[in-house]
């Protein structure tokens, strides 16, 4: 079985494969100072509490944008599980081309994404992951990753906000029945959704225009069931996307022989 791990800058998104089919998912916090053996006794704790444990894995695949994390997990393949895991990054064959000025510079859990929703849908396909930043990827109808756009998360902008500004309160994501709030609250919900929903589509269509064509758009992310029920750009909402990217991503490499 595989465990397959996005290590966000807020949470960790983690998975078990059995083929392809995933038999297990769960998220916890993300600590960056935790070590290895704090991350396998999270891990192990949480499988058994499913009946099964870190001893029934026989491989790992790793997406983080934490570095610190990222060793923590490769020393935890490596003590626990006694192999290497496969780090999704710079010499991992992932099956798309990135046709991006600096390669190493693209997040992993980004490239998951693209692998996933190119080999699900074709393209060209649009993804959109709603998390601590809210990100935009574009790939070619050939499979040619293209680049895409970064812009402050859901939460992140609304905890920027309330920090800056004395008279505002901090408030929960319920979406409010219409774009003209009656309230301090509900102004701020329909700012926080309708307008995080205006900037998707507006982006997406401008991605569109740059890709000479409409492609298939792609929701993911933790906040990705809010915001798309409301857009007229988003296609489809698929919340497994990075996991099932990154079991993807262990296929392809651990076919060529890559790693790490």
């Amino acid at each position: 079985m595989l465990l397959a791990v996005d290590v966000g800058n807020t949470q960790t998104l983690a998975g078990v494969f059995q083929g392809d089919e995933l038999l297990h998912e769960w998220r916890i916090s993300t600590e960056r100072g935790a070590t290895a053996d704090e991350l396998a006794a999270h891990h192990d704790q949480i499988l058994r509490l499913r009946g099964g444990g870190l001893d029934a894995l026989s491989a790992m695949v790793v997406a983080s944008v934490v570095p610190n994390l990222t060793d923590g997990y490769r020393k935890l393949a490596q003590k626990y599980l006694d192999h290497e895991p496969v780090v999704v990054g710079p010499g991992v064959r992932t099956g798309i081309r990135l046709a991006i000025d600096h390669p190493h510079e693209l997040g992993a859990d980004r490239l998951a994404n693209a692998v996933a929703a190119y080999d699900r849908f074709g393209g060209p396909c649009i993804i959109v992951d709603f998390g601590t930043a809210t990100t935009f990827d574009a790939v070619s109808e050939g499979g040619e990753y293209l680049g895409g756009a970064i812009a402050p998360g859901v939460e992140t902008s609304l905890a920027a906000l309330t920090a800056r500004a004395d008279r505002l309160i901090k408030v929960d994501l319920t979406p409010p029945g219409r774009a003209i709030g009656k309230s301090t609250i509900d102004s701020m919900r329909s700012g926080a959704v309708y307008g995080t929903v205006a900037m998707v589509d507006g982006m997406v269509r401008m991605i569109e225009d740059e890709l000479g064509q409409d492609a298939v758009v792609v929701a993911t992310g933790g906040l990705a069931a809010l915001v798309h029920k409301f857009s007229d750009e988003i296609d489809v909402h698929e919340p497994k996307l990075t996991l099932d990217g990154l079991r993807l991503v262990h296929g392809f490499s651990t076919a060529a022989g890559v790693t790490s």
